[in-house]
């Protein structure tokens, strides 16, 4: 094809074929001024010899390394002991960059499980018990938000409270209850079934109203509540429960 003895002999298509680029991006490379744009034969077709193709390979492998446009002009006209260095700087931002995108890979594979990065180990540790049992992510979630909250705003009860929410889980009856909870959470507040579990957690809270002194400790809180119109009516219910209790006993 580059014997023909006419001399140029490439289309434009021909010659980003052989480069391997679009027809788009050698117009483009003659817009900035990087690929001579060749003038127009009697036919009215521009034609490339097999310079303008190894010049396009050239402008392509650095474009395709990251040099920048406004580089390679430069860098296709230098000595030998110029380009070397030039391609040797370029290598290192290369690696400067790869390096980059580890650390970022690294940081991502960290927030796979988000609380990883702001809670200490001890609660990472209870979250994935959570898990172990079964219980759903939507859940587990707001569990860790409502941890994020309680460091943020009381560190020194954290672990207090972590040892109470591992002893609720040694605890089969408990762990059934909190079970029961995380399935409802899709369910309809008029479910006739609602009705059934809030009077299982009502027996559950009324036995453990005495547990260590401590007030009866919520399965669903209110903050917890407000991802479900199900759990929002456990939590107003059992409240209502609970201060009927109280007024009776005060009466």
């Amino acid at each position: 094809m580059f014997d023909d003895p006419r001399g140029p002999v490439l289309t434009i298509g021909q010659l980003a074929a052989t480069a391997g680029v679009t027809v788009r991006a050698v117009r483009h490379y003659h817009h900035v001024g990087l690929l001579p744009e060749p003038e127009r034969d009697a036919s009215g077709y521009r034609r490339y010899g097999a310079q303008a193709a190894v010049d396009l390979i050239r402008i392509r492998t650095l474009a395709d390394a990251g040099v920048p446009l406004s580089r390679i002009d430069a860098l296709l006209h230098a000595e030998p002991a110029e380009f070397a260095a030039a391609v040797t700087a370029i290598d290192d931002e290369l690696q400067r960059r790869i390096d980059q995108l580890t650390d970022y890979r690294r940081r991502i594979a960290a927030l796979d499980s988000g609380e990883r990065l702001v809670l200490p180990a001890e609660v990472v540790a209870l979250l994935d018990r959570m898990r172990a049992l079964g219980i759903g992510e939507r859940r587990i979630r707001l569990e860790r938000d409502a941890w994020i909250l309680l460091q943020a705003i009381d560190p020194r009860a954290l672990p207090h409270r972590v040892r109470e929410k591992n002893a609720d889980f040694d605890d089969p009856a408990t762990t059934r209850m909190v079970l029961a909870c995380d399935r409802s959470v899709d369910w309809d507040p008029r479910d006739p079934r609602l009705d059934q579990l809030i009077d299982e957690l009502d027996a559950w809270e009324i036995a453990h109203e005495s547990d260590t002194g401590r007030p009866a400790n919520r399965l669903v809180t209110a903050h917890i509540a407000e991802a479900s119109p199900a759990w929002q009516r456990v939590v107003e219910t059992l409240a209502h429960r609970a201060e009927q209790r109280r007024t009776s006993r005060d009466g």
